[in-house]
């Protein structure tokens, strides 16, 4: 399995699981279609759906080229109703929480987080990579898990930085009033990794860093020092791989 990541900001964020057989599983549809095409060497076939988490743009924006590219698109009926689907179509499915889907070779089961819209985390188990949870756009996550495998989850920011910015000038109080009711912030991503039983977990992922408001290498270090495991950041073309043996 790799996982590869096509964007992970605000300017739009998506990510491809692509199992050894080239079946491949599209996480979130903030990234324009050509992006997936060019990793895929413009070819669609093996694609066995999009699951995507809430209804912001930078999440969900490509949608309707997704969809008329054939893509079979999941996501819950709160999203589909915000981005204006209200037609029986067989490229979307709507979602239940802690209800599993199959999707291809994948298994896929939502659980909902605390964000300003209604948004879905997922829980995607796989042969090859065994269980993965993605979590973004959350203030904090309230489910713990056994037996992860990899992790993708969210670092937005860091207090000691909007807090610095915002007594320099630097920043907007109503952004950052949002920003802690609706995004991760470094302390609460540490807080979950520490929560969960890592025995198992090969991948840990930061993904969603804001650009101004958290710092990579700071981040990617921390998480290593308290984890063990490998860590990454997800910038727009980094390919690993993800299997599911522990370190």
């Amino acid at each position: 399995m790799r996982f590869i990541t096509l964007g992970s900001s605000s300017s739009g964020n998506g990510y491809l699981l692509k199992s050894t057989s080239g079946e491949t599983l599209i996480i979130e549809a903030g990234v324009k279609l050509i992006e997936i095409k060019k990793v895929l060497d413009f070819d669609l076939s093996n694609i066995s759906g999009c699951i995507i988490s809430h209804s912001h743009n930078d999440h969900s924006g490509r949608l309707p080229q997704y969809l008329n590219a054939g893509i079979r698109c999941y996501m819950s009926s709160k999203t589909g109703e915000e981005k204006m689907i209200d037609l029986v179509t067989d490229n979307i499915q709507f979602m239940f929480e802690k209800q599993s889907y199959q999707i291809g070779t994948f298994r896929v089961m939502p659980f909902d987080l605390k964000h300003d819209v209604r948004c879905f985390g997922f829980l995607i188990y796989h042969t090859e990579c065994g269980f993965t949870s993605f979590i973004t756009d959350t203030h904090y996550c309230p489910f713990v898990f056994k037996d992860l495998n990899n992790i993708l989850i969210e670092a937005n920011y860091s207090n000691d930085i909007v807090d610095k910015k915002l007594l320099s000038g630097n920043a907007n109080i109503f952004v950052r009033n949002r920003v802690l009711t609706s995004h991760m912030e470094f302390e609460t991503t540490k807080g979950f990794l520490k929560a969960n039983d890592l025995s198992k977990v090969n991948n840990i992922v930061l993904i969603h860093l804001s650009d101004g408001n958290s710092n990579a290498l700071l981040f990617k270090r921390e998480v290593r020092e308290l984890t063990g495991k490998s860590v990454y950041i997800a910038e727009k073309g980094l390919n690993i791989e993800f299997n599911k043996t522990g370190v």
